[in-house]
């Protein structure tokens, strides 16, 4: 050290630097005789990789999970996904959702869904990629391609990778869920059902979702597309509060433009239709600064 010191240093550095060596050596010194850290012994366990992905994974093979139609969407527009969940979850779909190309294409290989909704446009990894890697290796789930993509040539690529459906933004709730109930029928084989035997009746309403068909005291009421979706979606809430938010993102889809007051304008066309009293309803409740529910 006092070779080092000579070396022309001013005494202010010199001073400095025995400080910091002192220092140094006395750590050395303590370490040598105190007891291990047990610091090291607090450290978390180690996280396995995608525990999101482990966990939908254990939860869908275990004896409890009641297997019905499982959907995946592959939609990177929160908005727009959350919309689509809402409504395939009414309509009593089992749904996941991605918000990449890649996770995506993971949860196809390892989550078996029934069909993937599949947008074009993904971070990541596109669309198409998603589409020519699901053919490539044989996995022949149905895939619904939901796009802004509404050119010829990007449909006529879709289907040539593969897609078995082509629906362009914006679209229709009720036109969606057609298509998807269409591609997840059994080929070469009827309904179980013929839709004349689906009604279901709510005190003096029957419901009729294949035939498109509402009855007040056993008429025939004519309501809009709209007006018709909305009654659906407030039927199958079980009761439940639906916000208006909700009510748009499921009838309307993700379109921006549609206002909240177009809800509460359905909603006094519903009651003009069916109730005794729109003034007084019975069926179709207001909850206060909450939103909507139904009530049979």
């Amino acid at each position: 050290m006092s070779r080092i010191l000579s070396a022309g240093w001013p005494e202010s550095l010199q001073d400095d630097f025995r400080k910091t060596l002192a220092r140094t050596v006395q750590q050395i010194q303590n370490s040598r005789t105190s007891p291990a850290p047990r610091a090291i012994m607090s450290l978390p366990p180690r996280v396995p990789p995608s525990p999101v992905l482990r966990d939908q994974q254990e939860y869908l093979a275990s004896p409890q999970h009641d297997r019905t139609q499982r959907v995946l969407v592959v939609e990177d527009n929160e908005t727009l996904a959350y919309g689509l969940r809402n409504s395939l979850e009414i309509a009593g779909f089992e749904v996941l959702v991605a918000a990449d190309g890649l996770h995506g294409l993971e949860m196809a290989r390892t989550l078996a869904p029934d069909l993937v909704i599949l947008d074009l446009m993904l971070p990541v990894m596109d669309g198409y990629e998603v589409l020519r890697t699901l053919r490539d290796e044989a996995i022949e789930v149905p895939v619904l391609i939901l796009t802004a993509r509404g050119e010829e040539p990007d449909k006529v690529l879709g289907f040539r990778l593969g897609a078995d459906d082509y629906v362009t933004k914006p679209f229709g709730v009720m036109e969606l869920l057609a298509r998807i109930e269409a591609r997840l029928r059994p080929r070469g084989h009827a309904p179980d059902h013929s839709p004349a035997d689906a009604w279901e009746s709510f005190d003096d309403i029957e419901l009729n979702v294949p035939l498109r068909m509402v009855k007040r005291n056993g008429q025939e009421v004519d309501l809009s597309p709209k007006e018709f979706a909305l009654l659906v979606t407030l039927i199958r809430k079980n009761g439940a509060v639906t916000s208006r938010m909700e009510l748009l993102k499921a009838v309307w889809g993700y379109s921006a433009a549609v206002e909240s007051r177009t809800v509460d304008t359905h909603v006094a066309l519903l009651r003009r239709k069916l109730e005794d009293d729109p003034t007084q309803p019975r069926h179709i409740m207001t909850v206060w600064k909450m939103g909507y529910r139904f009530v049979q």
